[in-house]
């Protein structure tokens, strides 16, 4: 068995997430006290105790799912004595994700990758005025049909192919009016379903550009080392350990379009069979098989699932 840590993206927050974790091991805790001391803000406590409102913004919803990830990680590796090199062949992440996969393969240190998703968050949410930008996602489309629906809704707006999920399954950004217009589109085009989708701004566009500027000074001054194990890049679909290459490609993937398809199956000519992912919620593993029916895909969130992954080692 091949396996890869994959990490997951915005949307995946939960009230109570990585509690249990938190109460079962020490080193999780001692995660969850890193990133609430480097962001100088009780994030643990608001993602035990709500409100949902305000960890599901933006700057709060990216640093926290990122620390529960850790968390897991971290656990898996105290608890097995081996470390993220011995266990895994490469990590990916979603969006954010990516993130949370360059701090488990201590390609950035925890507290500068918790204050980079901080910025992050807030820098995206401040890109767009709210109520200007959108999301949508198109099922039933191939990337191909996708592109063409957000080409024809533009009409001199943005709009654009923002997350390749799966097949099928293509997520669409852009100005609201164009993006609306694509709903409409997708439908003559033989969509399933076209369905706009409740984020707070249009990510993964050409709108996000004064965030990939924030987001460009801020890791020019980060420390970034070669990861443990290669990443396969959201941007590029491709695996690189290069510092520098993953200190642009951190800036490109603001605007750039999340290749989570293509990402998986350069995972699997890489001889992966077996995605694991680390932290909140189950929407990685559960496209593993609709990407690749040879793919499989294993969600570790809690004690027991951690328990269940020890059994496989």
């Amino acid at each position: 068995m091949a396996r890869a840590f994959v990490f997951p993206g915005q949307g995946s927050q939960a009230i109570g997430m990585g509690g249990d974790l938190a109460e079962a091991f020490p080193v999780a805790r001692e995660v969850f006290e890193e990133v609430d001391d480097a962001l100088g803000q009780s994030l643990f406590r608001l993602m035990q105790d709500g409100p949902e409102g305000d960890l599901t913004l933006t700057e709060n919803a990216q640093p926290a799912l990122m620390a529960v990830s850790i968390a897991a990680m971290r656990v898996i590796e105290a608890e097995s004595g081996k470390t993220i090199a011995d266990l895994v062949d490469c990590v990916a992440g979603h969006s954010l994700g990516e993130y949370s996969a360059l701090a488990a393969a201590r390609g950035i240190e925890l507290a500068d990758t918790a204050r980079l998703l901080k910025l992050r968050g807030k820098a995206m949410q401040a890109a767009v005025p709210v109520g200007e930008g959108a999301m949508a996602a198109l099922l039933g489309l191939d990337l191909e049909a996708a592109e063409a629906v957000a080409a024809e809704a533009a009409q001199g707006d943005v709009c654009a192919a923002a997350n390749d999920n799966a097949p099928g399954q293509v997520v669409i950004s852009g100005s609201k009016a164009a993006v609306e217009r694509a709903l409409e589109i997708a439908k003559e085009k033989g969509a399933k379903r076209a369905v706009l989708l409740p984020v707070s701004a249009p990510f993964h566009c050409e709108l996000m550009a004064p965030a990939a500027d924030a987001m460009g000074r801020a890791l020019a001054e980060t420390v970034i080392q070669p990861p443990a194990v290669p990443l396969i890049a959201n941007i590029t679909a491709a695996r690189t350990v290069d510092p520098e290459t993953i200190r642009r490609q951190l800036v490109e993937q603001v605007c750039g379009r999340v290749r989570w398809r293509e990402s998986v199956l350069t995972m699997k000519d890489l001889g992966i069979d077996t995605l694991v992912e680390l932290g909140a919620g189950k929407v990685l593993s559960g496209l593993a098989k609709r990407i690749d029916k040879e793919m499989s895909g294993v969600a570790v969130n809690g004690p027991a699932d951690v328990e269940a992954f020890l059994n496989t080692l």
